[in-house]
């Protein structure tokens, strides 16, 4: 079986807009889906990018229309200036990696509708609140909010350090077998690559 690692953060409005098609294609080939959230500033550091109130006005505006764009084109509704960005991503990625590690709900929803609570809903995905809020509704137990805070910190750092190993350098990408994809607007080109047709 194929594994798909994916690197994401719930802060990324990309990570958003990718929303059930990483996971729809991962069905699709048989292969798994393991998540792996990524802390976005220390990765950008690493990596040479910027953090986005750094980045100059032309690729902040160009941002915006291509946020609107993908919208439009992905059909899921998107604040361009959520009231809680960008908040701490670490919480909610501890809960996601809390969560995989207990198995039992549905990982691609609490990812979704923990991305959808900061980019529909303007809710601050630092709050613990919040985020057991989100782990329940994908079947989860509230307590890994705060039982999963310890395999959740030092998972979270390993990870960092995977992404910059396997050439990660924003959000979302995919790797698998060594080839990577940047980006929600290359899941295309990943399910074409597990069809063995790229």
């Amino acid at each position: 079986m194929q594994q798909i690692d994916y690197y994401l953060t719930v802060i990324s409005p990309w990570t958003y807009l990718a929303g059930a098609r990483p996971a729809e294609i991962a069905a699709r080939h048989g292969a798994s889906l393991r998540y792996k959230p990524v802390d976005p500033t220390a990765l950008f550091a690493r990596t040479g990018g910027l953090p986005l109130a750094q980045r100059h006005e032309s690729r902040q505006a160009y941002r915006l229309q291509e946020l609107r764009r993908q919208s439009r084109k992905t059909g899921l509704p998107l604040t361009m200036r959520p009231a809680f960005f960008p908040a701490n991503p670490a919480p909610a990625a501890y809960a996601i990696i809390a969560a995989q590690e207990k198995g039992g709900g549905d990982l691609d929803a609490l990812v979704r509708a923990l991305c959808a609570a900061c980019w529909t809903e303007e809710r601050n995905v630092a709050d613990d609140e919040v985020i057991a809020e989100c782990l329940v509704r994908a079947g989860f137990p509230a307590s890994l909010t705060m039982s999963g805070m310890l395999i959740g910190a030092e998972t979270y750092a390993r990870n960092l350090e995977e992404a910059v190993a396997a050439g990660v350098f924003g959000f979302p990408f995919f790797v698998v077998e060594g080839e990577g994809f940047w980006g929600q607007d290359r899941l295309d080109d990943l399910d074409l690559f597990l069809a063995g047709q790229l």
